[in-house]
């Protein structure tokens, strides 16, 4: 299962998160919400790293 740990107002924004996650070994994936290219994106990671993720987004 996948836990939402960021929403990225662009997908450009969201694309640097997702480079900053995988530089630190997680799992990343994407997910647009609406059908706009420049909408709001969910970071997601594994349900098990979540926290650890959302405690690297939060000391950047």
């Amino acid at each position: 299962m996948w836990t939402v740990v960021y929403m990225a107002h662009n997908k450009v924004d969201a694309n640097k998160i997702k480079e900053i996650l995988i530089q630190e070994s997680f799992l990343v994936k994407l997910k647009g919400i609406g059908k706009e290219e420049d909408g709001v994106y969910e970071v997601l990671v594994p349900s098990g790293e979540a926290e650890e993720a959302h405690e690297v987004l939060v000391n950047l």
